[in-house]
């Protein structure tokens, strides 16, 4: 896949690839709508443009409108910035960004997270044997 998708993201453009994938679909002028600041519409669609030729984005054209939509599934994107982020900060280790995960801020996680992580933990073993 090359180079992870969000490390070539400006802030704009993650603010706008959010947008998109929380609304699935948008033209330049719903995303405007949805930005902070006050982005200006040709602002908005040169980004649109720019995060498809980087291959984020594809549009479909709608009568005269463009209607912009992720070109990568959510679950692939966030598949790809947690392994920056494990690769990053825990040397390629899961279980190290577990253990902070669990560490200090592991209090703020219910009995039903520590018992989701627990059937998963449990998954992993058996799937390895």
């Amino acid at each position: 896949m090359g180079k992870p998708l969000h490390t070539v993201l400006s802030r704009r453009e993650r603010q706008i690839m959010d947008i998109l994938y929380r609304r699935g679909r948008a033209t330049a002028t719903e995303v405007m709508e949805e930005l902070s600041g006050e982005p200006s519409y040709s602002t908005v669609r040169t980004q649109l443009r720019v995060l498809e030729s980087k291959g984020h984005v594809r549009h479909e054209e709608v009568g005269t409108r463009f209607v912009y939509l992720p070109a990568l599934a959510h679950r692939a994107a966030r598949k790809s910035a947690l392994r920056h982020l494990v690769d990053t900060f825990f040397d390629g280790s899961a279980a190290g960004a577990v253990t902070a995960l669990l560490g200090r801020d592991g209090g703020r996680l219910t009995d039903e997270d520590l018992d989701r992580i627990d059937a998963l933990v449990q998954s992993a073993r058996k799937e390895g044997k």
